[in-house]
């Protein structure tokens, strides 16, 4: 009989604020507020967590909704919000996948697949109808958001896209209807938005180029830094400006011709010398490092930029009075200077000609910018955000920190009019954090409360008490540099073994630091209780392992006669041995004591002699961790050689040896119990990533559990077996669940070839076609992937069952004009099943293909294929079935096909009766707008002159009246 086993999945994900791979965005309360949550007045952030999208209450410091496609495994990278509409995200992934979420359902909207690469950056159009994203890969796709499809992939940077921003006329003169030709445009014929705009893009390959949109061609190209790679792109918020951040702290300024950028969209020849993008100068940070963020004030005032040190540096914008007061304290001292001079009549005309040449146009950067304020962060900065309160007496700036925290800091605004040289910079102040969710470092040790409750996670600097259940922190303790630790009898003090030879003990009800021992001299590596629960062994570098008793001893209270009862740790016993001690274990029937040395070998000694009893040889590398079975019979090892042994402890002997992981292997345990006859089954954590589950009777892998995106550092596994939790270095704590499904060996195995085949299949289609020619300037937006081929699979087996159906209908029923009682045709039993035409299976196969893949799914079908396809096209117009999915087909197949579509003597009049079906329905389609639009104009107008209120755009009205200085929105009773 085939033995089966218990799978176990990922279930839960906690610990975890935010990741260092993602950008952090601040989002209002009431963007949120359509979603039922709870807002507090501080706003949201929204951050990328590993896989997922957290949004957090900066406020609170509460988890107020989490977004997860349970199909996607690869880490969030970058999130940008559509400014048209501020409930919808793009969120992009490092497998090089873009999926829209709408915030108020906490649901992907679209997905597109169409970088190679991980995604880097994402910017969304004013309109939000288009969205540009940019990849390591190096090439940038602009994707229509209304027909969910890629439109084209620009090729032009040689290294990863570092910056992105669309460019857009922000002029309050311009006419709506200027605005509607140059932002809007029209609608081409495959539905996809045919806007004039412009895209301003960085890279590291240190170019700042302007892409045109209409044309698809890049316009304008500038080195973008003098010193180095281009690491950030900031755009101003009225567009006439940005801001390029290299190596060394170095920022340069960008001046931008909007004007004529927008006017050369509809001249036919635009002169050559002409430049739209000015170097306007430099400007230096105080940190020396590369500059990884730079960001605008959505009032345009003030300029944030970072490196990854722990400080923001911010700049303000001058108004133009004060930069006039600048140049004019300039040419005063340029005077004196000049007068001072020995000839003074001379050079006095000098000065008085060079009066007219200083303004605003020619002022130097460092005139017009200048330094504000440091912000010191508590952790290295890696994203920051502007937070929009409107506030006149202070600005807020949302800080994303690499330590697993984010902070709110609040910085004045309020400067004297008259400067002396003896004035502070302004005050800043850290007014809210989300920091308690989780550590600061990795954590280094888990342990499980013997009701399987309670976790503890230590880490350098703190120890953390969580909630099994509801994975929430129920303690944050201060703590030296944490390397192991646990829970002793009873559940209610955790002890805790740090780097500099220390034992300390806690109380979680309390808590309270009970008591601190120094047990040794060099790191405590390890501790185990022992099986009675009165005793407890620790093994250090300083070479010895120290066996310690736990009592309770009554202590006097200084002052009085009474006593107090307190829980001490005795030492009792010391074991020397010959190197450091990296890893110790008591056998479950508490007889012998295993010790893992730094000598790369395994010595198991008798606990109550304390007398050698095995030496197990045989890793390359220090074992690292270890393991003994229920049953005192089996004890696993792991070591940095990537290599699991498994040995009888009965003689010594190596059971199994075999290369387990990519990496070194942290940690091994066993299923402490044999319930269900798996208690030689063992996990296996590694800095590989992954987590593997083993049958130690067998020496054969279960099952492959992947999910943390960084290395595993420790695991621990529950008392009942249900479920183990792992910690990494992503900052993750995981807890993996044993789930009632049954696996079996042989599916695994075939799963993972699968896997690697169609890994293999996914890179084979990525490569270029001509990996020696010169790319092209324009590409269509594509990607081939299993999911795409599959789709292009089912629309082939499809039309040939469709087809063949068709011809058999169609034969039975001029059979039928001659015999009236023929009976019906042997069917397909997809036709007999469903009891649809050819015609309408095939639509429905075609509408079941997502939208994003529709394209690439098309070019999977050969030629042969492209009649029927046509066949079905003509059907479909002429029922008038779905109308704009028969186009978006029919437009692409005549694209890719067009010079053998138009050779084909059979093709052209299927042609011609499919353009015949398409003008009748679209003219129906246009009377029908045109008499809904009629319609409705007139019921609008009936409205307005019978009714007494008039409808507006609420906020259109708000702008409107805080343009004209209006401090609130007055209501005004038209009746």
């Amino acid at each position: 009989m085939v033995k089966s086993y218990l799978k176990y999945e990922h279930s839960k994900t906690f610990g975890l604020i935010n990741s260092a791979s993602s950008n952090a965005l601040w989002v209002p309360d009431e963007d949120l507020q359509k979603a039922g949550l709870r807002h507090s007045g501080a706003g949201k952030a929204l951050v990328g967590a590993d896989e997922e999208v957290l949004c957090w209450d900066v406020k609170k410091g509460e988890l107020l909704s989490r977004w997860r496609d349970k199909d996607c495994v690869a880490e969030v990278t970058t999130i940008s919000q559509s400014s048209a509409d501020p409930d919808v995200f793009a969120v992009g992934y490092g497998d090089g996948t873009i999926r829209i979420w709408d915030s108020r359902i906490a649901t992907v909207i679209v997905s597109f697949n169409g970088h190679r690469s991980t995604v880097t950056v994402l910017a969304f159009g004013s309109d939000g109808s288009r969205l540009a994203s940019g990849s390591k890969d190096t090439d940038i796709i602009v994707w229509d958001l209304v027909a969910e499809v890629g439109l084209y992939k620009l090729r032009g940077h040689e290294n990863q896209i570092t910056g992105l921003q669309f460019l857009q006329h922000h002029s309050d003169e311009q006419d709506h209807g200027d605005e509607d030709q140059v932002a809007d445009g029209g609608i081409s014929m495959n539905g996809s938005v045919d806007q004039p705009g412009f895209l301003l893009t960085t890279s590291k390959d240190a170019r700042i180029k302007i892409w045109s949109l209409d044309s698809q061609y890049c316009i304008e190209t500038h080195i973008a830094q003098s010193n180095g790679e281009c690491w950030a792109l900031a755009l101003s918020p009225d567009g006439a400006g940005c801001v390029t951040a290299g190596n060394d702290g170095e920022l340069k300024v960008w001046s931008i011709d909007i004007h004529g950028l927008m006017k050369s969209a509809t001249q036919i020849e635009v002169a050559a010398e002409h430049a739209f993008l000015q170097e306007r100068g430099f400007l230096h940070r105080q940190g020396k490092d590369r500059t990884i963020g730079v960001t605008f004030h959505p009032r345009g005032k003030y300029i944030a930029a970072h490196g990854s040190e722990k400080a923001v540096e911010l700049w303000r914008i001058r108004s133009e009075s004060e930069v006039q007061k600048t140049l004019a304290r300039k040419r005063k001292r340029r005077r004196e200077k000049l007068l001072a001079a020995k000839d003074g009549t001379v050079k006095d005309g000098l000065v008085n000609g060079d009066d007219g040449h200083d303004n605003l146009a020619t002022a130097d950067v460092t005139d017009v910018i200048v330094p504000y304020v440091m912000v010191r962060t508590s952790g290295k900065v890696r994203s920051v955000d502007w937070s929009q309160w409107r506030s006149s007496k202070a600005i807020q700036l949302l800080s994303a920190n690499s330590n697993n925290e984010l902070e709110l800091y609040s910085i004045s605004t309020k400067q004297s009019e008259k400067k002396t040289q003896t004035e502070e910079p302004p005050n800043y102040s850290r007014t809210y954090a989300v920091d308690l969710p989780g550590h600061r470092t990795d954590v280094r040790s888990l342990a499980l409360s013997s009701d399987d409750r309670m976790l503890a996670s230590s880490s350098n600097g703190s120890l953390k008490i969580w909630n099994v259940r509801t994975q929430n922190c129920v303690r944050t303790l201060d703590c030296g540099y944490a390397l192991c630790s646990s829970f002793l009898p009873g559940d209610k003090i955790v002890v805790v073994g740090n780097r500099n030879g220390e034992l300390e003990v806690f109380d979680i009800a309390s808590s309270t630091l009970i008591d601190t021992v120094k047990a040794h001299d060099g790191p405590i590596w390890t501790l185990h209780v022992h099986p009675d629960g009165r005793s407890m062994v620790t093994g250090s570098a300083d070479k010895s392992a120290k066996f310690f008793n736990f009592e309770v001893v009554q202590e006097e209270i200084p002052g009085t006669q009474q006593t107090s009862p307190r829980f001490k740790l005795v030492h009792t016993r010391t074991l020397k041995v010959s190197d450091d001690i990296l890893s110790l274990r008591f056998s479950p029937d508490s007889r012998l004591v295993a010790l893992s040395l730094l000598d790369n070998t395994v010595k198991v000694f008798f606990t109550d002699s304390l007398k050698l009893f095995l030496n197990l040889y045989g890793h390359k590398l220090p074992v690292l961790n270890m393991d003994i079975s229920y049953d005192s019979k089996m004890i696993v090892t792991c070591s940095a050689d990537k290599n699991v042994r498994l040995w009888g402890l009965d003689f010594g002997d190596c059971h199994k040896a075999f290369f387990a992981h990519q990496d070194s292997i942290m940690q091994v345990a066993f299923i402490p119990h044999n319930r269900d006859g798996n208690g030689h089954h063992f996990f296996s954590a590694s800095k590989d990533r992954v987590l593997k589950y083993w049958d130690g009777d067998k020496f054969e892998q279960i099952q492959k559990l992947e999910g943390h995106h960084g290395e595993i550092w420790a695991m621990t596994v529950s008392r009942t077996a249900e479920f183990l939790v792992t910690a990494s270095h992503d900052k993750s704590i995981r807890i993996w669940q044993q789930t009632d499904e049954q696996i079996f060996l042989e599916e695994e195995r075939e799963k993972e070839l699968e896997e690697l085949y169609e890994g293999t299949l996914a890179t084979s289609l990525e490569q270029d076609d001509d990996p020696e020619g010169e790319k092209a300037e324009v590409a269509p937006a594509g990607k081939q992937t299993t999911e795409t081929l599959m789709a292009g699979e089912k629309i082939i087996e499809a039309l040939e069952l469709g087809i063949a159906d068709l011809e058999t209908m169609r034969e039975w029923s001029r059979a039928r004009s001659s015999q009236s009682n023929l009976a019906p045709p042997d069917r397909h039993p997809i036709f007999l099943y469903t009891n649809i035409s050819a015609e309408a299976h095939v639509l429905s196969v075609v509408q079941r293909i997502k939208a994003a893949a529709l394209q690439d799914a098309l070019l999977v079908l050969p030629f042969t294929q492209v009649p029927a396809l046509f066949t079905f096209l003509q059907i479909w117009a002429e029922k008038q079935w779905n109308i704009p999915l028969t186009c978006r087909v029919l437009f692409f197949v005549l694209k890719i096909h067009h010079k053998q579509i138009v050779a084909s003597k059979t093709m052209r009049p299927m042609l011609d009766g499919i353009r015949q079906h398409l003008r009748r329905a679209l003219q129906r389609q246009k009377d029908e707008m045109g008499l809904n639009l009629a319609a409705l104009k007139f019921v609008g107008t009936q409205m307005r002159e019978k009714g007494s209120k008039d409808y507006v755009d609420e906020a259109l009205w708000e702008e409107e009246d805080l343009s004209k200085g209006k401090k609130k929105r007055g209501f005004v009773d038209v009746a």
